[in-house]
């Protein structure tokens, strides 16, 4: 069985920490790239530069407040490109600005998540985002 592929555009190693110590214990066999930018973003799911091979994600997990390029720009340019747009984005940042949220939604995010404050809910947050993404959803078919 093939793993699933997973984006993760995150600027703090903490988190990436995390997120990976949730995949883990994930019962779902999942790939996981990070980026830390949004620049690097892009250049990975465009196949640029040392990301020519990289693997076409089946999940962008994408915080908002990144450098270089900011979160929501990226999400922009993925839901306004022909061959990124059926790739769901999750949003996963620590903002709760109703601002944040209603332009993500009105920029085509899949879902927005507020990053949980605890470690347990972080990684039960996680797992069951990934456990809907990869058990219950039919995703779209990839290349």
């Amino acid at each position: 069985m093939k793993a699933f592929e997973i984006l993760l555009v995150e600027d703090n190693q903490s988190y990436v920490s995390l997120m990976m110590e949730a995949l883990e214990e994930s019962q779902v066999l999942t790939n996981m790239n990070a980026v830390m930018d949004g620049a690097e973003a892009m250049a990975f799911l465009r196949r640029e530069g040392e990301h020519a091979h990289a693997p076409r994600p089946d999940l962008i997990v994408l915080d908002l407040n990144l450098p270089k390029i900011k979160g929501q720009k990226v999400l922009e340019e993925v839901k306004n490109d022909s061959d990124l747009k059926r790739i769901p984005v999750v949003i996963f940042t620590v903002s709760s600005a109703e601002q944040d949220i209603l332009k993500s939604y009105n920029s085509h995010a899949n879902c927005y998540i507020i990053k949980p404050k605890t470690l347990d809910r972080f990684i039960e947050v996680v797992k069951s985002t990934i456990n809907f993404w990869f058990s219950v959803v039919q995703l779209p078919p990839g290349e």
